[in-house]
């Protein structure tokens, strides 16, 4: 695999710094309501759940610094990749076990979205760039048009980000629709 240009390389961690330090932000907004969401995924015992809603927020919180310090790259791409595969999984499980109406638990206690298909695909993808980002970086300096496509690039993945997460959080109010129409 060639190594990453530079730019890439920080647009990936930017992109996933803020996804992850917002959505640690929004699970320690509420952890009590957190804590509920999580046991109701029924994949841990009871008495591991609150220390398990304690420790994700800090785990995304830590990843979000880790990808920004570059001496952390690789462990903070790692871990990004590694709590999206957690993730998937947990989502995966239940929709095998045909419990489609739990609260994806993503938007912290503000928007409730239930799990489907899609967060399985979208975490999956996002763990994989996370994978692939980390490569080797390639050596180059960085100039001022660099800074601008970085801030520029991060910018138009958190609007796609947010686009796509406002779809699937309306997709069942859409699908209401569809069925009275």
């Amino acid at each position: 695999m060639p190594p990453l240009d530079p730019a890439v390389d920080l647009t990936l961690r930017a992109a996933l710094a803020l996804l992850f330090g917002v959505a640690a932000a929004h699970k320690a907004r509420d952890l009590a309501r957190f804590r509920a969401t999580l046991g109701e995924y029924r994949l841990l015992p009871e008495a591991v759940v609150p220390i398990a809603a304690l420790a994700l927020p800090a785990a995304e919180a830590a990843v979000a610094c880790a990808l920004a310090v570059p001496g952390l790259r690789v462990p903070g791409l790692a871990g990004a990749a590694a709590l999206l595969a957690l993730y998937a999984a947990a989502v995966g499980v239940n929709l095998v076990r045909g419990r489609r109406d739990l609260d994806c638990g993503c938007a912290g206690p503000a928007i409730r979205r239930p799990i489907g298909e899609w967060l399985v695909v979208r975490n999956v993808v996002v763990a994989g760039a996370a994978l692939v980002a980390c490569a080797p970086v390639a050596a180059r300096p960085l100039v001022w048009v660099d800074a601008l496509t970085v801030a520029g690039a991060t910018v138009v993945a958190t609007a796609c980000w947010t686009a796509l997460d406002r779809l699937h959080a309306h997709a069942p109010l859409a699908a209401r629709l569809r069925r009275r129409a």
